[in-house]
């Protein structure tokens, strides 16, 4: 019997992250197990872009190749991340009369609606971008909110609300292009915060209203759940990096020696510790600001019951979490990957969070219409939008 094997592959600013994960049964239940990793330094990328392909791919395959070892498989597709500067979430709405006799809502009503609030997007929002995922937040039927699937009721006007993922169609086709390079095919394109979330989030999170912040390197992403399903996603061009860079200038040392002192506080140049801690809350201080910002503008600053969870390599970062207590004014916690069985799948290094939730992806999706990122290649080049439904289903099984 083959083996069920899927792999998420994370085209980061820093690095390039490889899972190969394999699914088994135990006592009857479909559990997922990391099987092979693989981490490279990322090249030919800036803040998320790809801007060398050839090189890009070179580290994509040190990467897979260091996770084949230990996976003992050859690997022919994975699933990608779509990240960046590029990646951004815009909301519309739209309504619709229905004009069947029996005033049934059916599914080809639906998908009308969706197109109609998408049409709705001012033209500058979307230009030269490609959707990659239509949420639904919320519908109505004769002025009234449903609670729940809107098909199968009966109404005289359908209206939605929907939150419609962006990113740059040539970003998405220079990743597409890079994959190929380095030999895999693109099973499918995943909004790098949504693939995160999928091992990050608790249920109960995702319920109540939470945030999921990613410290990247060049970047940091921003994702806001609402009754199980994403409200808001924004990217700003900000991250570890900066920090670095600040500490370069700052202190008067390499980057080397400022990025030594930035995670570990040691350098071989004498400095002093209270500068250097200034140097980094100042810029941490001020990505939560950008944080706070995007908060007000959607009216939920201090309306998160569930808090800000911090992932990616900025959120091991000395007193990063009160630092975001302190700005935010919400609870803040660091992110565990929650990977399989919730007492036993617990994976510290929080880093990995994308490239395991796109493995997540790969298991929930076979022979499916894909609910998150596009279907293929040639699905994105036609410009077909995919249309997620649920998110609390996709990956139920696999959350504490």
């Amino acid at each position: 019997m083959s083996r069920r094997i899927r792999t998420g592959i994370d085209i980061g600013t820093g690095e390039i992250k490889v899972v190969i994960a394999e699914e088994l049964i135990r006592d009857g239940k479909k559990i997922p197990k990391i099987v092979g990793t693989g981490i490279a330094e990322t090249r030919g990328v800036e803040r998320g872009y790809i801007t060398q392909p050839e090189e890009t791919a070179e580290s994509i395959r040190v990467a897979l190749a260091i996770a084949e070892k230990t996976a003992g498989e050859k690997i022919r597709n994975a699933y990608f991340s779509a990240g960046g500067i590029g990646l951004s979430g815009v909301s519309a709405s739209g309504s619709l009369p229905i004009a069947r006799a029996d005033l049934e809502i059916t599914e080809k009503y639906i998908e009308q609606v969706l197109e109609i609030a998408e049409s709705n997007i001012p033209n500058q929002l979307v230009l030269n971008r490609r959707i990659i995922n239509s949420i639904p937040l919320e519908y109505k039927i004769d002025g009234k909110p449903v609670w729940g699937r809107a098909e199968g009721l009966k109404a005289q006007k359908l209206e939605v609300k929907a939150l419609f993922i962006t990113a740059l169609e040539h970003h998405l086709q220079d990743t597409i292009k890079t994959a190929e390079l380095s030999g895999l095919e693109v099973v499918d394109l995943v909004a790098t915060p949504i693939a995160a979330s999928f091992v990050t989030l608790m249920k109960k999170q995702k319920k109540v209203g939470s945030a999921l912040l990613d410290i990247g390197a060049e970047t940091t992403s921003f994702i806001i759940f609402e009754n199980d399903t994403p409200i808001s996603l924004e990217v700003f061009p900000v991250g570890g990096a900066d920090i670095t860079n600040d500490i370069a200038l700052g202190l008067k040392i390499s980057i080397e020696e400022a990025e030594s002192a930035k995670v570990s506080g040691l350098s071989r140049v004498a400095f002093s510790k209270k500068k250097l801690d200034e140097i980094v809350q100042n810029r941490l201080k001020y990505i939560f600001e950008l944080v706070n910002e995007h908060l007000k503008k959607i009216e939920r600053d201090g309306l998160l019951p569930a808090g800000v969870i911090l992932t990616g390599g900025g959120a091991g970062l000395a007193d990063v979490r009160e630092i975001a207590q302190s700005c935010l004014g919400l609870p803040v916690s660091i992110a565990e990957l929650h990977f399989g069985p919730h007492d036993k799948g617990k994976v510290r290094e929080n880093i990995w969070s994308t490239s395991c939730g796109l493995s997540i992806v790969g298991f929930n999706t076979d022979n499916e219409q894909t609910l998150i990122g596009t279907a293929d290649t040639k699905s994105l080049l036609r410009g077909i939008r995919k249309i997620s439904r649920g998110f609390s289903g996709l990956v139920s099984r696999f959350l504490p």
